[in-house]
């Protein structure tokens, strides 16, 4: 399978958006049969350049699932798919034994996060052994360079838990670039603004070369969205908000919002040169097929 970087690279050349699309593990046989029977058959159409995979806080079984359901992906899809790996749920010992069985399913890339604290906690703590920065995994994974490319996180609108501002956290993720991370994929937003002042400032004022690609995720019902922004500390436009209270409860009708939202939003981050898209799937494929198909790039994605 491919590496992402080169993924990119060969976006570039091209003058393409290079598309990719994130899942969770599923919890359940139900949820697995869902999504590898229905969800990415149905995104085979629009042939997105790659996939990812959360990684939960819930231990090994749970980190086994992520390098199960990867492996799976570009086995039986023959999708190149990039695994998570977070500070929550790993020690040293456990990243390096991750890592190995990684580069034995010939899993290429990685997207090294610090990751939320796990149900019930309310702030991060180190795990004994463990790690506190993302740029800690980065460096572990640097060492393995041969074997992995390297992604990482990227808050427009900063990220939640850094008081001293949004530029803080953005030349923290600078240094993120300079420890090794190869590309950013950014969390949610609902105002582009974010996304164009973050770049700038990464590109014009500190020289980050890496492609920074937008977070999208498309609005599926008003209650989940809400939640979503209360977790990550993104911001709801107001006009957003009005439209989501009008709606309601009516979930068939807020997705078709959504798809419809997120289209518009993806026009103008593409039309101002971001270098691609990263979708949040939940697990569906419907808003991100009718978005990929409104955008005219259902031809263009392509499996590597």
């Amino acid at each position: 399978m491919r590496r992402i970087p080169d993924i990119y690279a060969a976006g570039r050349a091209a003058r393409r958006p290079v598309i990719s699309v994130e899942f969770f593990p599923p919890k359940t046989p139900e949820g697995d049969a869902r999504l590898f029977g229905r969800v990415l058959p149905a995104l085979a159409a629009v042939r997105p350049d790659f996939y990812s995979v959360t990684c939960g806080a819930g231990g090994g079984g749970v980190r086994t699932r992520t390098l199960q359901i990867v492996d799976r992906m570009q086995r039986e899809h023959g999708m190149t798919a990039m695994a998570h790996v977070t500070c929550v749920s790993f020690t040293h010992a456990e990243m390096d034994g991750f890592l190995d069985e990684a580069a034995a399913l010939g899993i290429r890339n990685i997207l090294a996060l610090r990751g939320d604290p796990p149900a019930g906690q309310s702030d991060f703590r180190r795990p004994a052994g463990g790690f506190d920065y993302a740029y800690q995994l980065i460096d572990v994974l640097k060492a393995r360079a041969d074997q992995f490319a390297i992604g990482c996180a990227g808050f427009p609108e900063g990220h939640p838990e850094c008081r001293e501002g949004r530029e803080t956290d953005w030349r923290r993720l600078r240094d993120k670039v300079e420890h090794g991370a190869e590309f950013i994929l950014t969390q949610l937003f609902f105002d582009n603004a974010y996304y164009f002042e973050m770049a700038d400032y990464l590109t014009g004022r500190l020289g980050v070369q890496a492609p920074i690609t937008p977070g999208v995720l498309p609005i599926l019902n008003a209650r989940q969205i809400k939640r979503f922004t209360a977790l990550c500390g993104a911001t709801l436009p107001a006009p957003l908000v009005a439209a989501l209270d009008r709606l309601g409860d009516d979930d068939e009708a807020v997705t078709q919002y959504g798809i419809e939202f997120a289209t518009r939003q993806c026009e103008e981050l593409l039309a101002a040169g971001a270098p691609g898209l990263h979708l949040y799937g939940l697990n569906r494929s419907r808003s991100a097929v009718a978005i990929l198909r409104n955008l005219g790039l259902a031809a263009q994605a392509k499996t590597p």
